[in-house]
């Protein structure tokens, strides 16, 4: 992962405040650099590997760096948002989530154990990507959706062609 550049702030926010988080966005806005910076005042490292980069680029790279546990979680930005979750589900390992409200990121992280955000930049003001990411990095997987999460992994085979 090339590392552009790394924020770290001091500030929590009431939630785990020394995460490493991968950062990317297919187009740098104010919005997202603002989001950053943001981050990185709440206590977080925040890893920028992918900005101004083709959207399947993005999305497959802060996934990448979530899944080899360089960074414990990724947030991606593209228009949509839709494009860089396709392409950061890829990833084998990475789960993620598209997400318009907190409650949203909030279920994502519970049921689903989602790993890598997923933002619109045509619909995701500063306030609101604020509120989804606290939700996003305050969450935590449900134990009694271990099984079920498990589900949506590729099946493992021993290497005698049995799964």
């Amino acid at each position: 992962m090339t590392c552009v550049r790394s924020l770290r702030g001091e500030a929590g926010g009431g939630y785990r405040t020394d995460m490493r988080i991968a950062y990317g966005a297919d187009e740098s806005t104010l919005v997202t650099e603002r989001i950053a910076e943001w981050i990185g005042g709440q206590g977080h490292e925040v890893v920028i590997n992918m900005i101004d980069r083709p959207w399947p680029s993005v999305g497959a790279g802060v996934a990448q760096a979530v899944v080899d546990g360089e960074c414990e979680a990724g947030i991606v930005w593209c228009y949509t948002g839709t494009g860089v979750s396709i392409a950061a589900n890829k990833v084998a390992g990475a789960r993620a989530a598209l997400c318009v409200d907190a409650a949203t990121a909030t279920g994502a992280r519970r049921w689903n154990d989602a790993n890598v955000l997923a933002l619109s930049q045509r619909l995701t003001t500063e306030d609101v990507a604020k509120e989804i990411i606290a939700a996003f990095l305050a969450g935590e997987p449900d134990a009694d959706e271990v099984a079920t999460i498990a589900a949506v992994e590729p099946a493992r085979t021993t290497g005698d062609g049995d799964a």
